[in-house]
């Protein structure tokens, strides 16, 4: 399985995410610009990661002039082949705008940029990076002003319904609360897939709880069931 990250100006964790995923997971990756007219060869059962940072300064709307990036006509006929794509932080933002996964990421609700450890539970395995691990808890870190999770109520429903919602927001014994909610985010999510599984977003970064000197091994959960399910299943 090959991986390509995608750079845009303004990306930050493309670094992290291109260390992860070579030095920690011993894979193939390479960085591929915004400008790059293709994918450099990626084919279905290759993974495109859109990594956290602020696209552009967050211009407009966090996402939205990304979206319009050469690179992402090439990212948007890959998924639509059933290519796999994650986004993450900035990453989701960009999916949403470019209507690869539905909702959108609004203002944090206190209007203040939230940088912190959060816990996760696992909502489903259906989805390559939650296979196996479903209804764990997970600790790994945010860093946003635009991560609160907005849908209507139908779509919400439709979430729930087929199963898409892949983390919420929760207390470390896997408890609702409004208090770990960190941002607002509709229903806690903080996560989802498109309804064929191969596009998903989350606002947490599992690049930075890879390795124990980090605090937490329990992102490369995420990254460990992407390898397994890709590999078993050869999406």
């Amino acid at each position: 399985m090959k991986f390509g990250v995608i750079v845009f100006p303004g990306s930050n964790c493309d670094d992290d995410m291109q260390y992860v995923l070579t030095k920690v997971l011993g894979q193939e990756s390479r960085k591929i610009w915004h400008k790059d007219p293709d994918l450099g060869g990626l084919k279905k059962g290759d993974c495109v990661i859109l990594p956290g940072g602020f696209s552009y300064g967050d211009y407009l709307r966090a996402g939205a002039i990304a979206r319009f990036s050469p690179i992402m006509k090439a990212v948007i006929e890959f998924a639509n082949a059933g290519g796999l794509v994650w986004g993450i932080c900035n990453g989701f933002q960009i999916l949403c705008e470019a209507h690869l996964l539905p909702g959108a990421l609004l203002r944090n609700e206190r209007q203040l940029f939230v940088g912190k450890d959060v816990h996760l539970r696992v909502e489903t395995a259906k989805s390559p990076i939650t296979n196996g691990i479903e209804g764990q808890v997970l600790r790994m870190p945010v860093a946003h002003a635009e991560g609160r999770f907005h849908a209507d109520e139908q779509t919400l429903d439709e979430l729930e319904r087929n199963d898409q919602v892949l983390f919420r927001y929760c207390l470390p014994n896997g408890q609702n609360s409004e208090e770990a909610n960190p941002n607002g985010s509709a229903r806690d999510i903080a996560g989802i897939s498109n309804a064929q599984r191969n596009v998903f977003g989350m606002m947490p970064h599992p690049e930075r709880a890879a390795e124990s000197l980090l605090g937490s091994e329990d992102g490369r959960l995420l990254f460990d069931s992407l390898l397994r399910v890709a590999r078993e299943f050869a999406f």
